[in-house]
């Protein structure tokens, strides 16, 4: 995956290579969740909404729904965190992702944090 990451304000990341991106849920998204118990995603060939709920995920705090980052058509499913949903506790930016999708409009990256905007954003919604 690409070493670059982009994040909306709902804690999901994204990288880019071409035109296909890799999306998951950030490292302080699982640590707010807790263990994450069950997670929902789109099948191959859905299309997913910039800003538009793609998926839930459950843990033992609550249920939360997972919003795209960027629009695009699922090309692949990461189905060893369905079948295994504590791989998002232990590799959320790595063997954790969920979704990979093509057709990625790379005006839609502008709207999302880079990583040091990111931070600055959890930093200012946990005061």
């Amino acid at each position: 995956m690409a070493e670059e990451m982009w994040y909306n304000e709902n804690h999901l990341w994204v990288t880019v290579e071409n035109n296909h991106a890799y999306i998951g849920i950030s490292y302080y998204a699982q640590e707010e969740l807790g263990d994450i118990l069950f997670i929902e995603l789109p099948e191959v060939g859905d299309k997913v909404v910039q800003g538009k709920s793609f998926g839930e995920i459950e843990s033992s705090k609550t249920v939360s729904d997972l919003v795209a980052p960027l629009s695009g058509k699922v090309v692949e499913v990461n189905s060893d965190v369905i079948n295994e949903p504590s791989i998002l506790n232990e590799d959320p930016l790595g063997d954790g992702w969920l979704i990979e999708i093509e057709g990625v409009d790379h005006k839609e990256l502008k709207a999302l944090f880079t990583q040091e905007k990111y931070e600055n954003y959890i930093k200012e919604t946990a005061k």
